[in-house]
This record gives structure tokens, sequence and C-alpha cells, in this order.
């Protein structure tokens, strides 16, 4: 027995136990049986590249970590933040990873429910061309926050797993237990352990979210509008120079 099999079991240990999750529970997720984990574990067998890539996919980490580090020494996003849930997918028939809507009728019961597969599986599912590999969902927004981006565009978008893979400026969809479900451009505050989330709808003042309360994290990909961008420029340009125009005469008033 090697090294790296030891090693490969006690991640597997080590993250099953993270989650909260029993032997039976991990190998249903992997469609293998109970008895498949337990030899995973006693560094008995090996898993298949398959199954490999299906336990990086359900405990949120990168193959060659799970395969290569020690994670009893090793700081991880998906385990410091004990609010972000493994993230519950499905899969076509050809396995590879659908593309779910969580539309604004669902965004209640996703909130609760994100992380069973059973509620995931009830999603609508869309189609998107020329998509790359990876784990995308799509989200209806709601609100003016993000004009020129209308109420009810569908934002498709691509899952982050770590914290640590944020890029300021870009936006992205939080979600949290409080706020809900909001498409905002993120800032990182890494002193005060924040997100900073700011509307493109300069109307709308920024604020800050906790990392603790960040239960996933989804950067814009492509959206799906269903009006005409320009109509809805002009009309937020509109609105934008009529709250000059009132502005400018209240501070002329209290002039004169």
């Amino acid at each position: 027995m090697t090294k790296k099999e030891v090693s490969l079991g006690d991640n597997i240990k080590l993250l099953r136990h993270k989650a909260g999750w029993s032997q039976q529970v991990l190998a249903d997720r992997l469609d293998v049986a109970r008895s498949t984990i337990a030899d995973y574990e006693r560094g008995k067998t090996e898993p298949s590249i398959h199954t490999l890539v299906e336990l990086s996919k359900v405990f949120g980490i990168r193959i060659d970590d799970l395969i290569c580090k020690d994670l009893k020494q090793a700081t991880y996003e998906i385990i410091r933040n004990k609010n972000m849930k493994v993230l519950a997918i499905t899969v076509d028939k050809d396995k590879k990873e659908n593309i779910e809507l969580v539309d604004r009728k669902a965004e209640a019961g996703y909130l609760q429910n994100a992380h069973d597969p059973e509620y995931i599986r009830e999603l609508p599912r869309i189609w998107f061309p020329s998509i790359p590999q990876g784990t995308f969902r799509g989200f209806e927004i709601r609100g003016d926050s993000m004009l020129p981006m209308e109420p009810g565009t569908v934002v498709i978008c691509s899952y982050i797993e770590h914290l640590s893979e944020v890029k300021d400026d870009l936006t992205y969809v939080v979600i949290t237990q409080q706020e809900g479900l909001v498409y905002k451009r993120v800032k990182v505050n890494r002193e005060r352990q924040t997100l900073i989330l700011s509307s493109d709808n300069t109307l709308y003042a920024p604020y800050e979210v906790d990392f603790e309360e960040v239960r996933e994290l989804w950067q814009y990909y492509a959206h799906l509008s269903f009006s005409d961008a320009k109509l809805v420029f002009d009309q937020m340009l509109e609105e934008r120079l009529s709250d000059i125009h009132q502005k400018v005469t209240a501070i002329y008033q209290k002039v004169k």
C-alpha cells in the first residue's frame, strides 16, 4: 500500500466527515455500494477515473488536491466556510451536466433545497450553445439594480467552488440566507472577510456580506434577454437624467 493510496482514503473519509455524511449517503451520491466507499477509505481499492471526477464534484475540490495533498494539513475554503453547501447537480444521458433554471417562482424553494438532488432534478433545464465543460446554472434576475440588464433576464453562470476564485469587479449571483438570490458586481475585502456587492444602477448603494453568510456563488458567463436592449438603455438614461434634474432643481431652490 503506497502513501498516495493511504492519503486518498484518508482524504475521502475526512471530506465525508466534514460534509456530515455516512458512508451510505456518499455511496448513494456516487451510485456505488456502501462497501465500495469503505474499501476506498481503507485503501483496499482505488476509485476509477470516473469516480474520482464524481468525488471532486460532490466535495467541491480539485482532483489533484484530492489525490495528492494531505487535507488534514491544508485549509480549504469549502471547509472553512461552513455555510457553503455541497452542490447537487444533474446530468444527461451522456453524463454531461445539465443547466438547471432557477426562475423567480423557484427562488424561495431553492434557498432551502439547493443541496437536495431530488429538488434539483425537478427544476426546468435550458440549453445554451457552445458552452464549455463545467457546472452552469441559469438564474432569472429581478428588480432594476443591474440596469441595463432588465428584470426577467436569465443569466447563465458558472459555479464558484472557493471564495479565493472571486475576481474583483466581475458580476456574480450571490446566494445568502438573509438576502436570498442577488445579482451584483463583487469585490473582495480580505481584511474584513466580506464581499462588497454593488449595483450597476447607481441609485442603489453598495453593501457588504460576510464570507460566512455566502451559501453559493455563481460567476456570470452569458445571458438571455427578452427585450430590446436599446429601449432599456434609453429608459435607464432618461431616468438618470430625470434624477439629476430633480437634484439640480432642489439645490437651486435651496440657493435661491
